[in-house]
């Protein structure tokens, strides 16, 4: 790769910065190198999210999701033995080194393929009534009101299919054939869409069992009431990593207790904190399901996904976390809607927000 270089960082960055290495970066990958130019580590999408888990901030340094132990290539192995390395380790990006540890190139596995086609089916849940929105739903679906002049399905629709997915099934119920009249069966857009007609609100993981096919590939999940600029191929990289039989996205939440909190033990003041602030992981409303996990819905029953998820942690199953860093909105009142109105600068590359 030419423009290797792009990728590099030093180690007194910040994880923030260095996240604005890997997204503005076709490379998806920073290479922290010392003042020498030797390799020191390598910092992905997935290292991040997986610190963010841990509870660092991104304006901590980026030695802390750093991981020291890459594999590398070395200057002179050819193309085609570097591109056996990283099939066989399922990497995307390996950095090329030369006899002193320095670095002189970045190998990326995409060089050599064609652009990325994901037959994952993703399934978009937009059979809600959006009783919250009212007036606004009473004669228009919740999906297809109007953001910067698109309907809200058909910007999460266009960012998947930026991303190389090509097949959608979407779950209707209230205003349905609204919903149909305007996206068809995809061809408008050079994708395959189908219907999960509910014959009654089926919650939002019930309409799975809808589907009409055996699947063979992870299933993404998606509300059709969201605004967020996630990159879905890291997020379905995330879940085969793992290995995970269900992942689930989460977004940092934050409550500031407009008090002072005061600690007691017995009788005795213990502590003193003045308007602390809590910090929650959210369910952020997006999912990857392994097929087999349909089987875990009951039929023709209202069933949701918090239920499910709590039921596969039951069965002693352990389904991954992905805490997403990227812009996301839920849009579940007005004030939301108005909120969406105003931040509207869509580029369906799943950057990151800051």
């Amino acid at each position: 790769m030419k423009d290797w270089r792009k990728a590099v960082v030093t180690p007194g960055a910040t994880i923030r910065e260095t996240l604005r290495v890997i997204d503005l970066s076709v490379t998806q990958i920073a290479m922290v190198v010392d003042a020498d130019g030797r390799l020191i580590g390598t910092v992905t999408d997935g290292d991040v999210r997986r610190g963010l888990l841990r509870g660092l901030s991104l304006d901590q340094p980026v030695e802390l999701v750093t991981n020291v132990h890459p594999v590398i290539a070395h200057a002179g192995e050819d193309a085609s033995t570097i591109q056996e390395i990283m099939r066989a380790r399922s990497i995307s990006q390996i950095p090329v080194l030369d006899e002193h540890g320095r670095v002189v190139g970045l190998q990326l596995l995409k060089e050599y393929l064609v652009a990325p086609r994901h037959d994952n089916l993703v399934v978009l849940m937009a059979g809600g009534l959006g009783a919250r929105l009212k007036p606004l739903t009473e004669t228009c679906p919740k999906p297809l009101l109007q953001i910067g002049g698109k309907p809200l399905l058909q910007i999460i629709l266009e960012s998947f299919k930026a991303q190389g997915f090509q097949r959608f099934a979407i779950a209707v119920n209230y205003m349905a054939e609204m919903i149909e009249d305007h996206f068809g069966d995809g061809s408008s857009w050079g994708v395959d869409i189908s219907y999960l007609r509910e014959p009654s609100r089926l919650g939002t993981a019930g309409a799975l069992r809808l589907l009409p096919e055996v699947l063979d590939k992870p299933i993404i999940v998606m509300n059709g009431d969201l605004l967020t600029k996630v990159n879905f191929e890291h997020l379905l990289d995330y879940h085969i990593q793992f290995k995970a039989k269900a992942t689930i996205c989460v977004r940092e939440y934050d409550v500031k207790v407009p008090f002072g909190i005061v600690q007691v033990h017995e009788h005795h003041l213990v502590a003193l904190q003045e308007k602390p602030v809590q910090r929650f992981f959210v369910n952020a409303g997006i999912y990857v399901l392994e097929p087999e996990v349909i089987a875990h819905i009951p039929p023709d029953a209202p069933y949701d996904m918090p239920t499910l998820f709590e039921r596969l942690v039951a069965q002693g199953e352990r389904p991954a976390v992905f805490p997403l860093r990227e812009y996301w909105l839920d849009i579940g009142q007005l004030d939301d809607y108005q909120r969406a109105m105003n931040d509207f600068d869509w580029k369906p590359s799943g950057e990151n927000d800051d």
